[in-house]
């Protein structure tokens, strides 16, 4: 069972920028893909990035060009670098992992960490 760790949240202004991190812990074999969720109040939980294990990347479209997601994989732990936040951006962040298909289409059944609130508002 692997255990992930959000961090890296926080209250920005808009057109700020955060990096959130994912550490990943526990019994860690080769992960396919990893995803960056979020989830705004009263929204369904949403893929904003995902990540394969050979670097193939897709974005949501209302990220694209501001979000990007990368790993650190010495240390086990996935990043997303987050600039030009807008006020939309407001959410709790979550990671996860799985093969692309899931990840791509959501269809995580793996538990999930607490996430990392991000506030972004003047």
């Amino acid at each position: 069972q692997v255990q992930l760790v959000e961090s890296g949240g926080g209250l920005v202004q808009p057109r700020g920028s955060l990096r959130l991190a994912c550490a990943a812990s526990g019994r860690i074999a080769t992960i396919p893909a990893m995803g960056w969720y979020r989830q705004a109040p009263g929204k369904q939980l949403e893929l904003v990035a995902a990540l394969s294990a050979i670097d193939s990347t897709r974005y949501a479209d209302s990220v694209k060009g501001r979000f990007t997601a990368s790993r650190d994989d010495a240390k086990n732990t996935w990043f997303l670098q987050m600039n030009n936040l807008k006020p939309e951006d407001t959410a709790v962040y979550y990671c996860n992992y799985d093969t692309w298909l899931a990840v791509t289409e959501s269809r995580i059944f793996r538990p999930w960490g607490q996430g990392t609130q991000v506030t972004v508002s003047s």
